[in-house]
């Protein structure tokens, strides 16, 4: 039967954009995606590089965080915390992956137009630039802070003082030769194979770390011109804690949902997927959380086991400081400072698309507004990564905001506004559930890091 607005109904509880042949088994299988393939005359990207396209959208600078929020956590305690987001990012992306079908949308943004118009679309979009900012912006924390110690390590002899030491000066540098010229490209698919690497690198670090593990002992000690110095104590601080709670602990869930982030990307990857159907699209998913789940949890364990309570916000601080001149985690340090700086401009994509199609969508492309934003973007990051003085905070802010948005918040009161099935079906109950435990969680994470900002 013929619905208002230009919809038909395609079963019990959806709608569906109109127009488009529904055939019964669309829970299973999207004829628009299939029939979109097959118009472009592509085969689709098999299950196995699906996975790995998606654990590259979910793995990024939050690996190097994670150690810190087990510290105050406990080993328990953060196990538990990671597993439950980890489970509730699948869940959601469930959700998309309905919606999705059942809409016939292709993009986050429109899925926040389909379910409560133009307003939906901008929300979505701008929680988008937030959380691609926050992104950008810890990336370019971690070539400020790390990339010094980088050519410092390369280098004999007392450079203090020297300008290519000074990690401002070399973000500007960087920021200004490197990553502004790569993002005003109008096309920049060759950055996405390079980016790809950033896997392999994440994989890198996480065996440095297992085997870093053994060569830093506990007590740790200080060589400073040769004498050592020790800086904790071997009967309090060498003992790993099951269950730790501190103020640094609001970190926590904010730090995880940021870490699990890919939820943008689901969609677009699924219209590539080979076969697509909810079935083989949620299987991709769950395979990619978990393998990055695993990577995620051994990283973060030896980290924390190496460290212990003096772990810092960033791993790679940590090894900078007790293995200076260490030729494999020089190595792993580059590998990560290449991968972070990659990738950079590359999420300047969705964000420039976002503001254009917020503030330019009636007007065809001009290399004027191309320009605009992009500087306007990356002026934004710079100022950012200049100004906030540690990684947690963008973690932390970003992650229980835009990111519990995301994951948790938009999935779940999309699928309630759309859905019609009734309340108590288990996946409205769930959506209900995902959106009060992101409402809750998001808003109480914030409120607890901005009154310790307060108090500091």
């Amino acid at each position: 039967m013929e619905a208002p607005w230009g919809i038909i109904n395609v079963e019990p509880g959806w709608y569906v954009s109109a127009q488009r042949p529904v055939e019964a088994e669309a829970e299973e299988l999207s004829p628009l995606l299939s029939n979109e393939l097959h118009r472009q005359g592509s085969p689709g990207v098999s299950f196995g590089f699906s996975v790995f396209n998606l654990m590259n959208a979910i793995m990024g600078s939050g690996i190097l965080g994670l150690a810190f929020v087990m510290a105050h956590t406990g080993i328990l305690g953060f196990s538990f915390l990671l597993l439950i987001v980890a489970l509730l990012a699948a869940f959601s992306v469930h959700l998309l992956l309905s919606m999705c079908i059942q809409t016939a949308v292709t993009s986050y943004e429109d899925l926040g137009l389909f379910a409560f118009g133009l307003p939906g679309k901008v929300v979505v979009a701008a929680t988008i630039i937030i959380q691609n900012i926050g992104a950008m912006s810890s990336y370019l924390l971690i070539i400020k802070k790390e990339l010094p110690t980088a050519i410092s390590e390369f280098l004999s002899g007392d450079y203090t003082g020297s300008w290519y030491l000074d990690g401002q000066t070399l973000l500007i540098i960087i920021c200004v030769v490197i990553v502004f010229p790569l993002a005003l490209l109008p096309k920049i698919g060759f950055l996405g194979y390079t980016s790809s690497l950033s896997f392999f690198f994440m994989v890198f670090f996480a065996l440095v770390v297992i085997i870093k593990k053994w060569s830093i002992p506990c007590p740790l000690t200080l060589n400073c011109k040769e004498q050592y110095f020790q800086v904790s104590n071997a009967t309090d601080d060498c003992k790993p804690k099951l269950f730790h709670f501190s103020k640094e602990s609001v970190y926590a869930i904010p730090t995880m949902a940021f870490s699990f982030l890919c939820h943008t990307s689901i969609l677009p990857i699924y219209c590539e997927l080979q076969s697509p159907s909810k079935k083989r699209m949620q299987n991709v998913t769950n395979t990619a959380i978990a393998l990055s789940f695993l990577i995620y949890f051994i990283s973060a364990l030896f980290g924390y086991l190496t460290f212990y309570d003096e772990v810092a916000s960033d791993l790679l601080q940590g090894y900078s400081k007790y293995l200076p001149h260490d030729v494999v985690v020089m190595t792993v340090k580059l590998c990560i400072l290449f991968a972070v700086l990659l990738t950079v401009p590359l999420i300047h994509f969705p964000a420039r698309k976002a503001l254009m199609m917020m503030f330019f969508s009636s007007f065809p492309f001009s290399w004027i507004h191309h320009f605009l934003i992009t500087l306007a973007l990356n002026i934004i990051i710079v100022l950012l990564a200049i100004y906030v003085p540690d990684i947690r905070n963008v973690f932390g802010v970003v992650g229980s905001s835009t990111s519990t948005c995301l994951i948790f918040i938009f999935p779940g009161l999309f699928y309630l506004k759309l859905s019609r099935e009734d309340f108590l079906s288990w996946k409205k109950l769930g959506a209900f559930v995902l959106l009060i435990f992101g409402i809750l969680v998001g808003n109480f994470s914030l409120a607890l890091i901005i009154f310790n900002w307060i108090n500091k």
